[in-house]
């Protein structure tokens, strides 16, 4: 009976990853739905999915969780990550998570406490991973693009087209993410909001350096004028120049930040391996007393923390 609720306890797991992929890479974002109530005809505006005028309760407990400033940010960390979730879907996840982990962990490790514990953690962590490793990737392809970018928006006002003329360009001719984000920014200036504001807004989703200095060139340009073409021109050779000594660099140092990551987690994979294998081997730990317990722990989780952190600093390089 035990691994028949193992197993289905994993293959809950499997469904669930499985609906969040499925569910993240086919739904349109909140902002894009929001807009396109003001940006589709009438007719489009009834074929509206009848699913979504179901999910009433969900609404709510979003618009009440998005008032607080844990809400807000974490609505901000789903769109930089680019997943198409409320905030109320993403807290139902995390706690889905928590309670499949900590049952599976709590079954396969002795029915112990400690066990069902481990297995919260791991649960509660498990989703705000997956969301910051999204988020890098798509900074990264995001920086990647910006120099196309602005070589299309440098194109195309020397062709005469205006600063919106070419955002637009831009978001019906590069592809994803960088073609998402300027097709929001030019709706957004579409039903009335000034440029400035949709590009902080652009900004605020993509923390990029780089990014920041173009909508820096383009609203100084928009207030003291100037030609906005030969200024774009000089940053997207600086940026590309940046890009592929960034690209050189991460080559360079990826086997020291491997080795810091990889070493680092060994010591805790190979606890949670014992604990689940012989737990009585590691609860031998506290027979020299609390305080003796808790001189080790500190001791091991210090020594661990303060080597990944110096081999971090030492792959770390400025550009």
């Amino acid at each position: 009976m035990t691994w028949v609720i193992i197993i289905g306890g994993i293959i809950l797991i499997v469904l669930l990853i499985v609906g969040v992929v499925v569910s993240s890479n086919s739904e349109r974002s909140i902002i894009e739905e929001r807009l396109g109530q003001y940006l589709e005809d009438d007719s489009s505006k009834k074929n509206i999915d009848k699913s979504a005028q179901n999910s009433v309760l969900t609404d709510w407990v979003s618009k009440r969780v998005e008032k607080t400033s844990y809400g807000d940010r974490m609505a901000r960390q789903l769109a930089r990550a680019d997943l198409k979730f409320k905030v109320s879907e993403y807290i139902a996840l995390i706690v889905i998570s928590i309670v499949l982990v900590s049952m599976i962990a709590w079954f396969i490790g002795n029915r112990h406490p400690v066990s069902a514990l481990i297995g919260m953690v791991l649960g509660g962590i498990a989703p705000g991973q997956y969301v910051k490793s999204q988020q890098k990737k798509r900074l990264r392809r995001f920086n990647e693009q910006l120099p196309d970018m602005l070589n299309l928006m440098v194109n195309g006002l020397r062709a005469g087209y205006s600063t919106m003329q070419a955002m637009e360009a831009i978001s019906k001719e590069l592809p994803p993410p960088i073609n998402d984000e300027f097709r929001r920014v030019v709706q957004e200036m579409q039903i009335g909001i000034p440029m400035e504001t949709a590009l902080e807004n652009l900004l605020r989703r993509i923390p990029s350096e780089d990014l920041d200095f173009v909508v820096t060139a383009i609203n100084v340009q928009r207030e003291v004028g100037g030609n906005l073409s030969e200024i774009l021109d000089s940053i997207s050779f600086t940026i590309r120049e940046r890009v592929r000594i960034k690209g050189e660099v991460r080559v360079l140092t990826a086997q020291v930040r491997t080795s810091g990551t990889v070493l680092s987690l060994i010591p805790f994979g190979l606890t949670l391996l014992l604990w689940f294998l012989n737990p009585d081997y590691l609860l031998s730990i506290t027979d020299g007393g609390p305080i003796c317990t808790a001189i080790i722990i500190c001791v091991v989780l210090g020594l661990i923390t303060s080597s990944y952190f110096i081999m971090m600093k030492i792959a770390d390089i400025e550009v």
